[in-house]
Formats: structure tokens, sequence, C-alpha cells
């Protein structure tokens, strides 16, 4: 898919969170103006995004080292509706929540899953995407197993994102097995392919592109995910017109069907393989 297939839905979108837009910096500066930061991001004129850079193809750093991927168009389109340009800063995976809640971004994209203790934290908008726990690995027993329980054995190490679901998820279930947390997905999925490990414990969109990037590495994944889990865009907890508006675009963005062509784009086509390094 060509970007020029979501130009005319895209342009649609413009004028529907342009007039947004007006509506807020009108606004923005009176007095009785409930509290904040949409009213400081349009007169910054920026918007501060904060992931990982590593989590394909949510997001990612092409040969470039340009930040790609779903989660970055869905942003850009964003910046774009409000009149905003966008500057993304990639962090651990596990000081993007506390880096939102410092106000150092403006909001979270990065895979994250939308559970009771982050909303307890930080707002949500969304679902843009239902994931879901899943295994890469080298050894075809652990590929096929269907209850995760089976998979509890102290001879067992399982890799998984630091600060993430999934390290919850192997600490929970796996209570036997050795934990080995990592700080990014990139580094995990190296220790699969040279045995530190024996898998790779994470949301299921990693473990199947890891197989189309490394397909002769003998790699395995499991044909459905142990848990079914909804990704949000993680906002600050004190803007209500903040999240409002975001999750307006969202709504917006799958009623219109560009959500849908941005998810074929970045997990059908795989033409976007070839900027990886």
């Amino acid at each position: 898919m060509t970007r020029l297939l979501l130009r005319a839905p895209l342009v649609l979108l413009l004028l529907v969170f342009a007039g947004c837009q007006s509506l807020a910096t009108a606004g923005g500066g009176s007095a009785g103006s409930p509290p904040g930061r949409l009213p400081s991001i349009l007169a910054s004129r920026e918007l501060v995004v904060g992931l990982s850079g590593n989590q394909p193809p949510l997001n990612m750093k092409s040969r470039s080292g340009e930040i790609i991927g779903l989660e970055v168009d869905l942003v850009n389109a964003l910046a774009g509706a409000m009149g905003l340009e966008v500057r993304f800063t990639a962090l651990p995976f596990a000081d993007l929540l506390p880096a939102l809640e410092n106000g150092e971004l403006d909001l979270v994209i990065s895979g994250l899953t939308i559970t009771p203790e982050r909303n307890s934290r930080v707002a949500f908008a969304g679902p843009y995407f239902i994931s879901g726990k899943s295994v890469l690995t080298k050894q075809d027993r652990i590929a096929s197993v269907r209850n995760p329980a089976d998979l509890d054995d102290p001879a067992r190490r399982y890799a998984a994102l630091a600060g993430s679901t999934s390290q919850d998820f192997v600490e929970a279930v796996f209570t036997k097995a050795k934990v080995v947390p990592t700080s990014d997905y990139d580094t995990a999925v190296k220790m699969v392919m040279d045995g530190h490990v024996d898998a790779l414990i994470a949301d299921f969109p990693i473990c199947s592109l890891s197989l189309l990037r490394y397909p002769d590495a003998g790699l395995s994944t499991l044909a459905t995910p142990f848990t079914i889990e909804p990704l949000g865009i993680a906002l600050p907890a004190d803007d209500p017109l903040f999240v409002n508006l975001v999750q307006n675009y969202l709504t917006t963005l799958e009623n219109t069907g560009i959500l849908t062509q941005l998810k074929a784009r970045w997990f059908s086509d795989g033409s976007w393989l070839a900027e990886l390094p």
C-alpha cells in the first residue's frame, strides 16, 4: 500500500481536526479553562511522543535511523490533523510511563497493553490493536503447547521485555522457570537464536515478525496466542480534553477504514522489511 491510498481520507481528517484545533486554541487561554496539557501542546506546535523504537512492526528504526511502523503512522496522522510537528523520543520500554507522568512526554504509543494497573496511573485512548502473549522459540515442543502452564519447568529460561506485561505474565505463570528481563526485543530475539534462553515471551506481532525477519534461523511461534490484550495510547491522567480528542481521532480512523489499511501495510505486506538494518 502506498501513501497515496491514504491521502484522500487523511484530507478529511485534517479538515475535521483543524476545526477541533481552532476551538481548542480559542479557549485554551480563557479564564476558567479546564486544566491539562492540550492548550500548551497546541501553543507549542509540537507533540512529544514516547516509544521504544524496537517493537516491529509497531515501531522500529530503519537502516537510515528513521523511526517507522504502524504506531508512527498513527501518530503522524494525529499530529498532522492537529497542525503539530511530532518529535519522537525513544526510551527503554520501562521508562516510558514514568516519563509521561513526569511531563517529559505528551503521549506514549509503544505496544502498551491497557491494564487496570496502568490505567490507575495514566489515561488510555483506544484500543487501536488487539494483541496477545505468544512465544518465539527454536524448540518445536514449546511452539506446540496450548496451555502455558505446560512450559513451567525449573530447567527453562524465558526472556521478556523488562517492565512489560510479558514479564508480568512470565513471573505469574512460570513460577518455576527462570525469567530473563531484557531492555529491548532485538537483544531478546538474539538470545533465542543463540540458545541462551529457551524462548522469548512477547506480544504475538513481535514473535510473528521475527519469523519474517530471520527466515533461516529455525524460529517458531504459537498458532494462537495465549491471551487477548488491547493496545492503547497512554495519555496524561489530568487531561480529559486531550484524551477525548485522541479517542475521537482513533474512532474516525477506524470508521473511515484507514486503520485497516495501515494494519494491512504493516502486517500483511512485508515490503518494509527491506528498510530494516
